[in-house]
């Protein structure tokens, strides 16, 4: 026993767990205890501070910190995202009301590219102030001159890991520096994420505090839950089962379509990659998508009814379970200077994100989804989304697609006045 407390706190790069299965009962135990406990009296105060979301993502952060269990070691966040992910997608859009979604308006795109501009603003500002109070931090030559390697930060946080590793190349950035930006990348951008995950559970204070008229999303919340509760049903086998099969096959064309399409497009239009339209992981989250949104103008809407959504609702709450699986909170203290930088760009993105939606009045909703379609993509825009209502999800993903769209153009603009500000 005391072996397995010292394995603990010493922290070292063996996790306690490593077999997947075990990995995956600790997650969905947890995922359990979360709901479980949120729903008693006794922790009716905790939870009116403490949403239950943002314990589903920080507990196996906690963990895998900890080293009880790994993210870099476990293959469930690449499950989750390819598989669970997409069927989720599927099952959330199949009740959708695609119209109320259009009458959300442009707000939710202003917000996105207010998101976008506060990156590529705030790292060459980050670079700035950091070489002014710690130069040394900044340094580096050739491959692994610390701004190279700011470059890969702002196409994962404008677009996506497509966006990320066409920086790596466009600008010759060394393999250990690569490294290194993974972990700033990903530690800074889960921590901004757990705050938008707190948000979410007090939109409504924050709603009063911009001002904000979030009528719209509130009706197309309402419709939803007409809907649901007008179609509602006790689920026979049979109903589960078509539930599924609509999820996964919708999956299997989608992982079908996407292993087809990328290879030809990168064989055929090459040029087409600055779209991502060369990463197989987007085509996978585009077609599930629109399976979806096709899904629900047929009968195949009316299995909401049977729980689709709720059923999409959990396989959504597995992959926020996986994501805060990869965040190690220790990594911060590995190197400060480049978390930093991180922290200071972040810093930059989110007060440009509050001015802007201060001035047009956005509700949180906007503002949060269209910070986690920069920063976190269609792996995690749709989770914030999801957090307000799960028929919002969509929004997520529309918006993520977005930044696929641009998130090559903003890094690369990005990385030459870092580039300008190094020299």
């Amino acid at each position: 026993m005391n072996n397995i407390f010292l394995s603990i706190l010493a922290n070292t790069t063996k996790p306690l767990f490593t077999n997947d299965a075990v990995v995956l009962g600790i997650l969905l135990m947890t995922l359990a205890f979360v709901f479980q406990t949120s729903q008693s009296p006794r922790f009716k105060g905790f939870y009116k501070y403490v949403p239950a979301l943002l314990l589903c993502y920080f507990i196996p952060s906690v963990f895998n910190s900890l080293g009880i269990i790994s993210g870099e070691e476990s293959k469930l966040y690449f499950v989750s995202s390819r598989y669970l992910l997409p069927a989720s997608l599927v099952l959330l859009t199949i009740s959708i009301d695609f119209k109320g979604i259009r009458r959300l308006g442009s707000k939710a795109v202003i917000m996105f590219f207010a998101g976008t501009i506060g990156i590529v603003i705030g790292g060459p500002l980050a670079l700035l102030i950091v070489s002014a109070i710690a130069p040394d931090v900044v340094g580096g030559a050739g491959p692994d001159a610390v701004w190279r390697g700011l470059t890969t930060v702002a196409g994962s946080w404008i677009g996506g890991g497509a966006n990320q590793t066409a920086m790596k190349e466009v600008f010759g950035v060394g393999d250990k520096l690569f490294s290194a930006m993974i972990t700033v990348d990903v530690i800074t951008a889960n921590i901004w994420m757990a705050f938008l995950l707190y948000g979410a559970g007090i939109s409504t204070k924050v709603d009063s505090w911009f001002k904000a008229d979030s009528s719209a999303i509130k009706e197309v919340q309402e419709k939803v839950e007409n809907y649901q509760a007008s179609i509602a049903k006790i689920p026979t086998f049979t109903d589960l089962a078509t539930i599924m099969a609509i999820a996964f096959g919708c999956v299997a064309f989608a992982h079908f379509g996407a292993d087809n399409i990328a290879p030809f497009v990168k064989t055929n239009a090459p040029h087409l990659a600055k779209f991502s339209l060369t990463s197989g992981f987007f085509w996978l989250i585009v077609i599930a998508t629109t399976l979806g949104l096709i899904l629900s103008f047929t009968k195949a809407r009316n299995y909401e009814g049977a729980g689709a959504s709720r059923m999409g609702s959990f396989l959504l709450y597995v992959l926020i379970a996986s994501i805060g699986m990869k965040m190690d909170i220790t990594a911060i203290f590995n190197n400060l200077g480049l978390f930093l930088i991180g922290i200071i760009w972040m810093l930059v993105h989110i007060i440009i994100l509050i001015t802007v939606g201060k001035l047009i009045k956005a509700p949180f909703f906007f503002v949060a989804v269209g910070s986690q379609a920069n920063v976190g993509g269609a792996a995690s825009a749709p989770v914030v989304a999801s957090a307000f209502h799960p028929s919002l999800a969509p929004v997520g993903v529309l918006l993520a697609v977005l930044g696929y769209a641009v998130g090559t153009y903003g890094a690369w603009f990005c990385g030459i006045i870092m580039q300008s500000i190094a020299e």
